[in-house]
């Protein structure tokens, strides 16, 4: 057994100096069947330890039912088998360019801005779920024999509120869980996000991109000893929809990982390996300086721009960082692994059954409500996925416009089963169709969630509609909702759901169709022709898909796909519905699922928007 501590300059494993060069790879965005590879690219680029976060809404869908809670043990596992160091990120909130920053839709439902405080209707259920995770942490902690050596406070903190309380509340929580290895926050080096994000008694570290000196300089002004740590070095970024494709430099990258070293410090590359967004994860940001501003979408890929790329392929970037690691590291470097099976051939298949949204819903969709207003998607219990909100326009009456108040985030309108337009929120949450409507009618608008909001002021924020529909200015009261869950779609569900034969006009709906494969490994899938929507694979959900780009091909992990036939199901919400399914090949030397590679935004800010400034702005999320 070993011990882990904080010494007044170092950590100090059994006593001795040691530098902690870790990387972010979060186990649940990478398909198990890769975790040993990708923790072996990590490995072979200089790094000793591995970060990750964990996210609570994935493990409890509902209070008190799990899905795949001992998925973080199996990891830790696996990252000692790779003879790697762990640091846990525990949440509760994580952000991480996650849906609702990982806290649970049926608690910030109810709850709002009560999150993240000391309010006790918030607590318990924090309690009760670090209870039930926590174990798996503790018993494989470096004390133990196991590779655990830090444990977070709650995230970023600093950049939310200042109830240092909930913080000393959070700490205390996981002593009393038993985690015995030192813990930590992580914060802006800015001097507000600083005092209100840090505990004393507790390690703090700093997040930041570039300019290391003058970030640990602001740390050291508010913490006098204890060891320097970057615990995310922002190596790259994350795109959204219908914005460019976020890249940052290799040489630029490297030569800030080069000052964080030179500075004695320890390192965590956020991120080392991104990997994906699967099942409609992605969380969703707001923009503007305070991120208050329209929403925006994240995409499906988290490749970040990462060094290890969304497929496991080394990049020029690795590249970089290996080598600049490499003067830090004791001995030689492992060799670069053998990437996983890929895909033999490119293939095609066509889809060759289809049935309308109003038929899916019947089968797959949740109990229909009746209420005087529009219900939000928290109180439909619906995280991931959509709600068809059903409304009669009383007449006779002349034509009006028809709009919403308070959308979150896209809906599809139809008037008496015919196409009316699509309301986008991506200027404002209150939007009017392009024509008007007379009564009597029969209105449905098809609402999707992007993605809940996982940093800044507007964290918990509810779904769906969130005022009301109105005719002029009169509100249309009876509305009947139903919700149609991504979960909904496992095999046995929809092999209930009535197919047709696909339309000879496309249109939204559910396809289904098969694609032959000799040779099963990691692939990209593109569907000419599609709009918006979501696609399985062998009842594997690979997110969402998007006309608007910047990403224009899915990641499908070779373990997915099997030998001979491959069923796909397209859920197209918006436009007509895809052409054909592809399979690509990935190349070795890399084929972008992007439309185009443009230049990485310089500023730290949540939203992503391409402000290009100096390297040192990249030290900031404000």
């Amino acid at each position: 057994m070993s011990t882990f501590a904080v010494g007044d300059e170092d950590f100090l494993l059994d006593g001795r100096p040691v530098r902690l060069l870790s990387g972010a790879l979060h186990y649940f965005r990478v398909h198990e069947g890769h975790w040993k590879h990708r923790l072996g690219m990590l490995r072979a680029m200089g790094l000793n330890c591995v970060e990750t976060y964990v996210p609570w809404n994935l493990h409890e869908p509902e209070p008190g039912r799990y899905a795949d809670a001992g998925a973080l043990g199996r990891f830790l596992d696996a990252v000692e088998r790779a003879g790697m160091w762990a640091i846990v990120r525990p949440g509760p909130y994580i952000c991480a360019e996650w849906e609702n920053g990982g806290l649970p839709h049926w608690l910030t439902g109810p709850l709002g801005r009560r999150v993240r405080s000391l309010d006790p209707e918030f607590l318990a259920p924090v309690e009760a779920w670090f209870r039930r995770l926590l174990p798996q942490v503790v018993e494989r902690q470096i004390d133990r024999g196991g590779p655990v050596v830090l444990v977070q406070v709650e995230n970023e903190y600093g950049s939310y509120g200042s109830d240092l309380a909930y913080l000393e509340w959070v700490a205390e929580l996981l002593r009393g869980c038993g985690v015995s290895v030192p813990l930590f926050t992580s914060d802006g080096p800015e001097d507000h996000m600083l005092t209100g994000g840090s505990v004393p008694g507790v390690l703090a570290t700093a997040n930041f991109g570039s300019g290391a000196r003058e970030g640990f300089a602001t740390l050291r002004r508010h913490r006098s000893s204890g060891p320097l740590m970057c615990m995310e070095f922002w190596c790259g970024w994350f795109d959204h929809w219908g914005r460019e494709h976020a890249v940052r430099g290799a040489a630029d990258a490297a030569a800030a990982l080069r000052e964080i070293l030179e500075c004695g410090a320890s390192v965590n590359v956020y991120m080392a390996h991104g990997g994906t967004n699967f099942a409609g994860w992605a969380g969703a940001n707001r923009d503007g300086e305070l991120h208050d501003g329209p929403l925006r979408a994240t995409v499906t890929s988290y490749d970040y721009d990462a060094p290890v790329d969304e497929a496991g392929r080394p990049t020029e970037k690795f590249r970089a960082f290996r080598e600049v690691l490499a003067e830090w590291a004791e001995g030689p470097l492992p060799e670069v692994p053998e990437p996983p099976a890929r895909l033999g051939a490119p293939v095609s298949g066509a889809l060759d059954g289809w049935a309308p949204l109003d038929g899916v819903l019947e089968v797959l969709g949740g109990e229909e409500t009746v209420t005087p207003v529009p219900p939000t998607f928290e109180e439909l219990g619906v995280d991931r996925g959509l709600v068809r909100y059903r409304v009669a326009v009383p007449g006779p009456r002349q034509p009006y416009p028809l709009g919403v108040t308070g959308l979150r985030d896209r809906a599809v309108v139809y008037v008496d089963g015919l196409p009316a337009g699509v309301l986008d929120t991506s200027d404002g949450e209150d939007a009017v169709l392009p024509g008007p409507v007379a009564g009597p009618a029969l209105v449905d608008l098809w609402v999707e969630s992007l993605g809940r909001v996982n940093y800044g002021p507007r964290l918990a924020e509810p779904k769906g509609i969130t005022g009301g529909v109105r005719h002029e200015r009169q509100y249309l009261h009876g509305v009947r909702a139903r919700g149609l869950r991504l979960d909904a779609f496992e095999p046995a569900a929809v092999g209930e759901v009535a197919f047709g034969e696909v339309p000879e006009d496309p249109c939204p709906g559910l396809y289904r169709g098969s694609v032959e494969v000799a040779g099963a490994g990691d692939a990209w899938l593109r569907l000419p022709g599609s709009t918006r929507g979501f696609v399985w694979v062998n009842g594997f959900c690979l997110g969402r898909y998007w006309a608007a780009g910047p990403q224009d091909a899915l990641f499908v992990p070779g373990p997915v796909l099997r030998e001979g036939a491959n069923e796909v199901w397209v859920l197209e919400l918006e436009g007509g519905g895809p052409s054909s399914v592809e399979l690509a090949v990935l190349l070795s030397g890399g084929m972008s699922n992007r439309v185009e590679r443009v230049g990485v935004p310089r500023s730290r800010g949540r939203s992503g928007a391409p402000v290009h400034r100096s390297a040192t702005a990249w030290r900031r999320r404000t």
